[in-house]
Parts: C-alpha cells; sequence; structure tokens
C-alpha cells in the first residue's frame, strides 16, 4: 500500500550522496530537487558563531587545511571549532574531496557556512527557483561529555541557535533535533511551541526512550534499521500524533519499505531517490 501524501523527503546535510555535506551547494540542489525539508548540523565557534559542520572539528575524509593540504588523519580533534574564530573555519575547503563513501557526488570547493548565511540563502533561492518554503531540520551536536570541550553549555548552545533562527524568521518552520535529551528539556520548557525530534541510535525500545525524555516530542527520529511493522504500531498506538521520521534511509528498497510503512517522512543522504520512487508510487 502506498504511503500517504504528507510523507516528506528530508535532504540529509542537504543531500550528501550528491553535493559535499552542509554547503551551500548541496542546499541549493536539495531545494532544486524538490525536498520538503532540508536537514543540517550545527556547532559553535570560538567566537560563539552557529557554524554548519557535522563534526566540531575538520573531517580529514572532506576538508582540507587553508593551504590545501590534507588533514592529518587521527589529528581532526585537534582542529577544534569551539576553539577557533569563525574567520579561520571559514578557510578550510569541505567541498573538493569526494566523500569516499559517496563516490558519485560532486565535488567543489566549499567553506563551512554560518547557519545565518544558509537560512538566507536558501529563503531567497526558494523564491528564486520559484518553489514553496522549505521546512528545516536543525540538528544540535551536543553531549554531555562535549560540555565545554567542543561546544558550550546546553543553555548557551540553544540561545544561541534560536536567536538565528528567529532573525531570519523560520521558528515556525523549524524542528530542533537532537540525541542529547538535556537539549529538547530545555527547549520544551523555555519555548513549548517549538518543533523538536528526538534522535535515536539505539536498540532499546522506542517506548524507553520517549519516556525518558519526559515530554513529547513532535517527532521522533530512530535508526531506520529499527522500523518494524511491529514498532510502528506500537508508536502510533501508545503515542498517537508523534511523527516519525526515520534516518539515514539511502537505498531503494529501504525507502519503499518505510513508505509501506507509513512514517511520516525519511531522512536521505539521496532525496532524489525519494522523490522519484515516492512519486511512482503515488501515481
Amino acid at each position: 500500500m502506498p504511503a500517504p501524501q504528507t510523507s516528506e523527503i528530508h535532504g540529509h546535510r542537504g543531500c550528501r550522496g550528491l553535493r559535499p555535506e552542509n554547503t551551500l551547494p548541496a542546499f541549493l540542489h536539495a531545494l532544486q530537487l524538490g525536498v520538503d525539508v532540508i536537514e543540517m548540523d550545527v556547532v559553535i565557534s570560538a567566537d560563539h558563531q552557529v557554524v554548519v559542520s557535522h563534526e566540531p572539528w575538520f573531517n580529514p575524509l572532506i576538508c582540507l587545511d587553508p593551504a590545501g593540504h590534507p588533514i592529518a588523519s587521527g589529528s581532526a580533534r585537534l582542529h577544534n571549532l569551539f576553539e577557533l574564530d569563525y574567520a579561520f573555519i571559514r578557510q578550510f575547503d569541505c567541498g573538493s574531496r569526494v566523500h569516499p563513501g559517496f563516490p558519485t557526488q560532486v565535488s567543489q570547493p566549499c567553506y563551512k557556512p554560518l547557519l545565518r548565511e544558509v537560512l538566507s540563502f536558501i529563503e531567497a533561492a526558494a523564491v528564486r527557483l520559484p518553489r514553496s518554503p522549505v521546512g528545516y531540520s536543525i540538528e544540535i551536536k551536543s553531549s554531555p561529555d562535549g560540555d565545554n570541550i567542543f561546544h558550550p553549555s546546553p543553555d548557551i548552545f540553544l540561545s544561541l541557535v534560536l536567536a538565528e533562527l528567529t532573525a531570519a524568521g523560520v521558528v515556525s518552520r523549524t524542528t530542533l533535533l537532537c540525541f542529547d535529551p538535556r537539549i529538547l528539556r530545555l527547549a520544551h520548557q523555555q519555548h513549548p511551541n517549538l518543533a523538536t525530534c528526538l534522535l535515536v541510535e539505539d536498540q532499546r525500545p522506542w517506548s524507553t526512550s520517549l519516556n525518558e525524555l519526559g515530554f513529547l516530542p513532535t517527532t521522533f527520529g530512530p535508526d531506520f534499521t529499527t522500523v518494524t511493522a511491529e514498532a510502528v504500531q506500537m508508536l502510533r498506538k501508545d503515542f498517537p500524533g508523534l511523527r516519525l521520521v526515520p534516518w539515514t534511509v539511502n537505498e531503494v528498497a529501504d525507502m519503499h519499505l518505510m513508505f509501506e510503512l507509513r512514517v511520516d517522512g525519511i531522512t536521505t543522504d539521496y532525496p532524489d531517490r525519494g522523490i522519484h520512487l515516492f512519486a511512482a508510487t503515488t501515481v
């Protein structure tokens, strides 16, 4: 049975399988493909700028230093973004090297952009294309072990991100994602109307993670390998109204299964595959 028309395609890090992750070209291409939601990750620089990046350091698989040299394997964490001002961070090229896990990715020189730049760029591009406004899934890369080492404390981290979302006027179209329950609890306490998503990657029952959170988020984001018909049925029974958006669904067969299970959306590195498959199943 095909999925309902409300099933969404979330472009993971823009479209990591097609363009360098978390970069302006990736976000533009995702928009052009027609994604419903653009997913991205944010970290904090030494001068408290909100930087779009999956890791709080430079990934040696995809980044070159300001001189164009590869970053030595094993030394990535020495390039801690939380200890670097953004003006220096911007000098690194994180697009010219094709990620080895995504060999068909189209490479080009790219820097790590600021969240405010990304939001302004996407909003303007959506008007120019033209296309309807896109939704945002913003993942805050926080963990208890990283406090004041790779990122600020949850209250400061959250306030910096929310300030950018508010200034851009996109709060109503944004869902805040995190594996760290502390961020989500704080967001719920301070901004109860803000959409939130609990991300999980363990094999525990979904209800355990959701009950431990202490409130019902807007969305639940499990590893797609844990998504079964039984798990979905229990989720719909125990948490009616909770949106289900698993990650990271890249293979067509897995996408088809997710659509059959009527998830509310999928997060994928290949939004082109999801859009094509979804269009075919809803004709």
